[in-house]
């Protein structure tokens, strides 16, 4: 087995380069890398830079709004999926907010501390199935998998033409 003439680690047969140091195997140059800079892999077209699954994940960390800036910048049709997904689903929470608010303003209006104490309950079942899927669909970007919220997935199909 041949060993590295710089730092004495036993290489390969057949390594050009030394797993530890860099340097050529067989000589005691140093390594070609320390005398020019090595360039950083492209990036490519149409992409964010980062992981497929963290940019996924990413599509839903701000809701509806990190869905549209990945929507924009990355091409790829799991973050796409993803991003789609996000704005749909988050928007329409968004709209459901409102008219929880709704609710609660005129249930305080109407049947006093019970209406506005029902309307609350509402509001906070809302406020926890937000939260819950918020996480479970972080969770399922990251590991990769084009989790499908029902009909939320086929309304967003059909609004951006994601599969």
């Amino acid at each position: 087995m041949p060993f590295c003439a710089k730092c004495g680690s036993s290489v390969g047969e057949g390594a050009a380069f030394c797993p530890s140091c860099g340097s050529t195997v067989g000589s005691s140059a140093a390594p070609a890398a320390s005398s020019a800079p090595v360039a950083a892999a492209p990036v490519a077209a149409g992409t964010s830079g980062i992981e497929e699954n963290v940019a996924g994940l990413l599509c839903y960390a701000l809701w509806w709004l990190s869905g549209v800036i990945f929507y924009i910048i990355d091409k790829r049709p799991f973050v796409r999926f993803h991003a789609a997904q996000s704005i749909t689903l988050f928007g329409c929470i968004c709209v459901g907010y409102v008219a929880a608010g709704f609710v609660v303003a005129i249930g305080a209006m109407t049947a006093g501390f019970a209406g506005l104490a029902l309307s609350w309950l509402l509001y906070g079942v809302l406020n926890i199935a937000a939260f819950v899927l918020w996480i479970f669909l972080m969770v399922k970007a990251y590991g990769g998998q084009k989790f499908r919220v029902p009909l939320v997935a086929d309304l967003a199909e059909k609004i951006f033409g994601v599969s």
